[in-house]
């Protein structure tokens, strides 16, 4: 099975903003940086494509011809929880620095680790493949494709993050 994964276009939020769950605008650019995703997906079939819910996405799947894509909140980003919108310079939690130290299990102050944010990526990998269904197209977060990353044996958890696709990236899987 192949699994194509567009990431969302760029976001209208300033650096260093901690943002995830959060329904963000897009940048003034997105019509320019949509056609050039749409472009990357003409002439490919795909047997079912899915979205994450956040409106980032929503109107990329739209915009691509996909409207009728399934809502999966499995592929949605990372919740930073109480950090969601607040620039990670000006968050006082002791939690902050931990976090720094081990994305991996430590958790933002009511949000998920990345590997909670993996665990439901993976689980709905696993149902994906167990459909056995040809091509699957998502449109979801960098923090989706980097899990799929790690998923499939690309990198490994510990840098995860060295590599996050660009906004309006279609990565191609394996599964």
């Amino acid at each position: 099975m192949k699994l194509y994964i567009a990431r969302h276009t760029s976001v209208d939020v300033p650096q260093g903003t901690c943002y995830g769950h959060t329904d963000i605008p897009l940048r003034n650019t997105f019509n320019e940086e949509a056609e050039a995703v749409k472009q990357k997906l003409d002439g490919l079939h795909f047997d079912k494509v899915y979205t994450s819910p956040l409106s980032r996405c929503t109107r990329l799947a739209s915009f691509c011809g996909f409207e009728n894509a399934i809502k999966e909140k499995r592929i949605m980003e990372i919740n930073f929880g109480e950090w969601e919108m607040k620039p990670f310079d000006s968050i006082i939690d002791p939690r902050l620095q931990d976090w720094f130290n081990d994305f991996i299990h430590v958790r933002p102050t009511g949000g998920e680790s990345f590997i909670d944010l993996y665990g439901r990526v993976t689980q709905f990998l696993e149902e994906l493949k167990k459909e056995e269904t040809g091509n699957v197209l998502l449109f979801a977060h960098g923090g989706i494709l980097v899990c799929t990353q790690v998923y499939t044996g690309m990198t490994e958890m510990s840098k995860a993050f060295e590599f996050v696709p660009p906004y309006g990236s279609v990565a191609e899987f394996e599964l």
